[in-house]
Order: C-alpha cells, then sequence, then structure tokens
C-alpha cells in the first residue's frame, strides 16, 4: 500500500452528516425510535442538530428540498443487529436490504430513516 498520505496527522472521529427536510420529525425518529439524545443544536428556527448515542454521532442538517440518494449514506456498527432490525420492523421503516450474514464477516442490513437516509447496519459474525 503506498504510503505517501501518511503524513503523521492522527484522525480522530468522524461522524455522519444527515439531510433531513423536517428536523423536529427527524430528531423525534431517532430519539424516540433509535433512542439518540440531543447534545447540539443552532440556529432560530434549528437547523442542525447532533444526537449521540453511545459511540454513535448523527449530525442533521435542515434540508427542506433534500431528495434522498438510492445508496447508503452511513454505516453503524450495533451489539445486536437482530434486535435493531426488529425495531426498525415495528417502526414501520423500510428495510432496503434484509438481514443475513455477509461473506465479509458482519450480520447486517440496511434500512431508509424517515427522510429515506439509507443506513447500512452491521454486527461482527
Amino acid at each position: 500500500m503506498d504510503n505517501s498520505a501518511d503524513h503523521g496527522v492522527r484522525f480522530g472521529r468522524i461522524a455522519a452528516m444527515l439531510p433531513v427536510k423536517d428536523i423536529s420529525k427527524a430528531y423525534e425518529f431517532y430519539s424516540k425510535v433509535l433512542g439518540f439524545r440531543k447534545t447540539f443544536e443552532n440556529g432560530s428556527p434549528v437547523g442542525f442538530m447532533i444526537l449521540k448515542r453511545d459511540a454513535a454521532e448523527v449530525h442533521l442538517t435542515l434540508q427542506p428540498r433534500y431528495e434522498a440518494a438510492d445508496f447508503n449514506v452511513a454505516h453503524l456498527m450495533v451489539s445486536d443487529v437482530d434486535a435493531l432490525h426488529d425495531i426498525c420492523q415495528k417502526a414501520g421503516l423500510r428495510i432496503i436490504k434484509g438481514l443475513k450474514d455477509k461473506d465479509y464477516g458482519l450480520r447486517a442490513f440496511v434500512f431508509e430513516d424517515p427522510d429515506g437516509n439509507r443506513i447500512d447496519v452491521g454486527q461482527p459474525i
């Protein structure tokens, strides 16, 4: 592997920035269904929000004309993928790729949040 970009800078946390059409509805979903808590918000009206749960962090940004992409925009590792899959199904979320064991060592599925953002969820097998 080419190490030409190994310049000594250490990288830290990186968080998914998810565009949403209605930040209040998105917050309700991420807090009530997935259990995230708000740690920061900005604007009046609010146009940006940071949500955290355990080691995961999601940044919501208000984009009223947002049209969701047809590819995964974030990958979330969890300790119990089967339980989260059940939660997503009970919440009526669209499951894009069903829960299954992958040949690359993860048990995984993909769901869409209420704004159509596709989240790939996995757990090491």
